[in-house]
């Protein structure tokens, strides 16, 4: 078994020097666009004015909140260890996307949902990782990382998905099960959380281990570094966490009252919204980093984590969603997708694994990647 090579630049920045509590001007910058872009939505949503600039302004104060919760996320695992910041993402890093979801599915946006769901996958593994292999590319030319690891998180994603497809296979087969969609959904969210909660022994322990769910030590720590991020205190994360949830709360819900109206305005469906829109202001923006880390040539570290995210939404994200409608009137929802919904979400997966299956990347894969997100956009446009 071959020995993991560890970055220098990566360990003589893990600790930075920098006082505790001490904003960088990446942080203050974001702060700055967070509570702006927040303020604007809320006045656009109360003035009751055009619902597209309503809708976009609460799309882009959502993105915005999303990053700084994925921030805040970040700073509390600095302080209690690494093994705990992978399963504070899991649980909290999509916190935004899960409101928006619930909020859509009290409104009885059924497809957005479902839309999203897929769409969170396909923004990482197709429209993150394409720019990230074209941008890496173009600078770097042919870049390599460690295929081992790639292809436990590609085989881990194609898993995951397998496993969130049974609902829609048996309905779509007229099997005997598909007269029992909301007991099979709920069976097969359990079967999810439960693989995940399996996985955090090993994520809490860490040690020179790689977890199955949050990729290795050094990849977070490059996460941090790429992002010029300083260290923050306990409460400072916790308090900002709690302000980023919380507004985080209200934008969705702003954002969810003005998708129907901005929908039927600017004439897109609801599964281009949810496919596109809500799943890239949901998450997308906090994993750009996997990009930066590919510009700056780390791109063993991108590739862990642009993966881990989708696999954290198949695997926790999706079942608690399906667990939770009850809770909001939805105790008729379940993960049985659309037959184009399905297909795109295994053509998708399948082609992350191959293309990461060889250790290796150019611009041109990453070219490849970003057409067919685009053809996929394209053939959800009109539902």
């Amino acid at each position: 078994m071959s020995r993991r090579r560890i970055d220098p630049t990566i360990q003589t920045t893990v600790a930075p020097k920098k006082r505790p509590g001490t904003l960088t001007s990446s942080d203050r910058k974001l702060l700055a666009l967070c509570l702006g872009t927040t303020v604007a939505a809320g006045i656009f949503h109360n003035s009751g004015g055009n619902s597209v600039v309503s809708f976009t302004s609460a799309a882009v104060a959502l993105a915005m909140l999303a990053s700084l919760v994925g921030r805040s996320v970040e700073a509390l695992g600095d302080r209690l260890g690494a093994g705990a910041t992978g399963v504070l993402q899991s649980f909290l890093a999509n916190l935004p996307e899960i409101f928006v979801i619930l909020f859509s599915l009290k409104a009885g946006l059924y497809e957005v949902v479902k839309a999203t769901i897929v769409g969170s996958i396909l923004a990482n593994v197709l429209l993150i990782a394409g720019l990230a292999f074209f941008f890496g590319g173009l600078k770097h030319g042919r870049q390599k990382f460690d295929a081992a690891a790639s292809q436990q998180l590609g085989l881990l994603l194609v898993l995951s998905v397998f496993v969130l497809s049974i609902p829609t296979l048996t309905s779509a087969l007229h099997t005997p099960a598909a007269e029992h969609e909301r007991t099979l959904t709920m069976a097969v969210s359990v079967a999810l959380l439960v693989l995940f909660l399996a996985s955090l022994p090993e994520t809490l322990r860490r040690g020179k281990n790689q977890s199955p769910i949050t990729g290795s030590q050094e990849a977070l720590a490059a996460k941090s570094v790429a992002a010029h991020h300083g260290q923050w205190p306990l409460a400072l994360a916790f308090t900002m966490l709690g302000l980023s949830g919380v507004g985080a709360a209200f934008v969705s819900e702003w954002f969810v009252s003005a998708l129907s109206p901005a929908m039927d305005t600017l004439h897109i469906s609801q599964a281009f919204a949810g496919l596109i829109i809500v799943a890239i202001a949901g998450n997308a923006v906090e994993n750009v980093v996997g990009i930066q880390l590919a510009m700056k040539n780390k791109s063993e570290y991108a590739i862990q984590i642009i993966l881990q995210s989708p696999v954290q939404v198949a695997m926790v994200v999706a079942p608690v969603i399906a667990l939770s409608a009850p809770l909001v009137g939805a105790g008729t929802f379940t993960l049985v997708f659309t037959p184009l919904l399905l297909g795109v979400l295994f053509m998708a997966t399948f082609t992350a694994a191959t293309v990461v299956s060889d250790g290796e990347s150019t611009w041109f894969e990453g070219a490849t990647l970003l057409a067919l997100y685009v053809a996929i956009a394209v053939s959800f446009w009109w539902g």
